[in-house]
């Protein structure tokens, strides 16, 4: 059984439902390794995802789990089965592994829901938006990384799903480069929010009462909810969060904000009223 060194998101959260199925269950790492005729060992690789699973294991596991949820246990086989390598592979050694797990969960990705209080998400920013965001790190990054980083934000812009996004005013107001960059950066809105699969929304600034602004999320959807996923910001990269439990408080929370929005159509028009008072 090859070991890998460096398991992708994706191939850790197959690991991490497989380790819950056997906890619900109740058995011990060592008790589901002799019902499967595998080592100990060899289960904790799988469980660690240093280790994948072939459908015939992963279905005979499920079995004595008494895992019954046959619409679960298909999406679990379909991603052991993926040996998909998408176009992040190229910026695999250049970039920090979390940009990957990003893109490659986008790529998986059923839908998306968004809610974004200080910046545009990046899958809408624009080039010189983006940019501005990457100057600003600290430590500042070289020539080569900014350029690197923009590069690989701009190859995951493509969006075929239905797509969700609900900003607060102030994202849409605070000039991370110039006027003229933000003039396009609300013009890249519009656009976006003109197709039939993207919907935004506007937290307006005159809101009363609105004490989210904590709320920030990145939500994807996976083949069935109980392999959705969240994404927040951390200090050092993207943060995924994946428990039944705070997939269930992140789906009401995006309710919630998504309540107190404006519409589609008074969203547009408060768009276009903050591009010509630029």
């Amino acid at each position: 059984m090859t070991t890998r060194r460096d398991p992708t998101a994706r191939q850790m959260r197959l690991a991490v439902e497989l380790r819950r199925l056997r906890e619900a269950a109740g058995l011990s790492g060592r008790q589901a390794a002799a019902l499967l005729g595998v080592s100990p060992v060899q289960l904790s690789h799988i469980e660690s995802g240093l280790s994948g699973v072939s459908e015939e294991r992963l279905r005979r596991l499920a079995s004595h789990y008494a895992c019954e949820d046959s619409e679960f246990i298909n999406a679990l086989v379909a991603l052991a089965a993926d040996r998909t390598r998408g176009w992040w592979e190229e910026y695999r050694g250049l970039l920090p592994t979390s940009f990957l797990d990003l893109s490659e969960l986008n790529h998986h990705a059923s839908f998306r829901r968004d809610v974004a209080v200080l910046y545009v998400p990046g899958v809408l920013q624009t080039e010189e938006y983006a940019r501005a965001v990457f100057s600003s790190r600290v430590p500042e990054l070289t020539h080569d990384e900014l350029e690197l980083r923009v590069r690989h934000r701009m190859a995951r812009q493509e969006i075929t799903i239905p797509y969700e996004l609900v900003i607060h005013e102030a994202a849409l107001r605070i000039r991370v480069s110039d006027r003229a960059a933000s003039q396009a950066q609300l013009a890249r809105l519009l656009e976006f929010s003109a197709t039939d699969h993207i919907t935004v929304r506007v937290i307006p600034f005159d809101l009363d009462g609105f004490a989210r602004a904590a709320s920030t999320m990145t939500y994807v959807g996976g083949p069935v909810p109980k392999l959705d996923t969240v994404v927040r910001d951390v200090p050092h990269g993207s943060a995924f969060i994946d428990s039944e439990a705070q997939l269930s408080a992140f789906r009401t929370r995006f309710r919630k904000v998504e309540a107190v929005s404006l519409d589609p159509d008074r969203s547009r028009d408060l768009i276009h009223r903050l591009t010509k008072e630029l």
